[in-house]
């Protein structure tokens, strides 16, 4: 057996969370590097948490799991707390600030792996920010997960370009999965859509599906 095929039997071995400290617009920005095995430099993933103010941080199970789905496919990621969220520097900023901080993290990330494809993905108001973030930085893929529409001003940039994914629960009790169909139906070029029956804005009891479906799209 050769060693790529010794590695493609081995299990998904977690990589180590390596500690990172980014310079933000608001001051030092917690983050945490995860480099999976055999990294080959070609794609990198920043992943962005929810809303500050309810709890949000790099932790939230929807945002590991989602870091976890692209380190499985090779891709190495960060993950950060927004502005003012565990060691982050500075205060909330109703998204505004927080897309600078998101930038400044993907900078960090492109700065740390040259040449390498972004990938940017968010959940609920990380989504928010990641959608606001592919209008100003080069990117191959966005993830938006259980975006906010009607909370937040998605209009304020026009529709990515690049391949872009929605992924909604339609029993999301903070989210109404309608007017996210009804969003997306409106704009060109439209998102690809995915939409888990029966699930949460939490995905509970869902996890290993969402990250099927990220990992599913990561492929195309």
């Amino acid at each position: 057996m050769n060693d790529d095929a010794a590695a493609a039997t081995r299990p998904f071995r977690p990589p180590s969370p390596e500690k990172l400290a980014v310079a933000g617009p608001a001051g030092t920005l917690e983050a945490l590097v995860e480099v999976p095995e055999g990294f080959d430099g070609r794609d990198c993933g920043v992943v962005c948490h929810p809303h500050p103010l309810h709890g949000g941080t790099m932790q939230n199970k929807v945002v590991h799991t989602t870091a976890r789905a692209m380190q499985e496919r090779g891709v190495a990621t960060i993950r950060f707390n927004f502005r003012g969220v565990g060691a982050s520097e500075g205060s909330f900023d109703d998204g505004r600030g927080e897309t600078e901080d998101a930038l400044a993290v993907i900078d960090a990330a492109l700065a740390r792996w040259p040449g390498s494809r972004l990938t940017l993905a968010g959940f609920s108001f990380g989504s928010f920010v990641a959608y606001c973030a592919a209008a100003r930085r080069p990117a191959v893929r966005l993830y938006t997960i259980a975006p906010p529409v009607g909370r937040f001003d998605f209009e304020r940039f026009p529709a990515p370009t690049v391949p872009w994914i929605v992924i909604q629960g339609d029993r999301d009790e903070l989210v109404d999965h309608r007017r996210v169909l009804e969003w997306t139906r409106q704009l060109s070029p439209p998102p690809v859509v995915e939409i888990l029956a029966g699930a949460e804005h939490f995905f509970h009891g869902r996890l290993h599906e969402l990250k099927d479906l990220v990992q599913a799209h990561l492929g195309r």
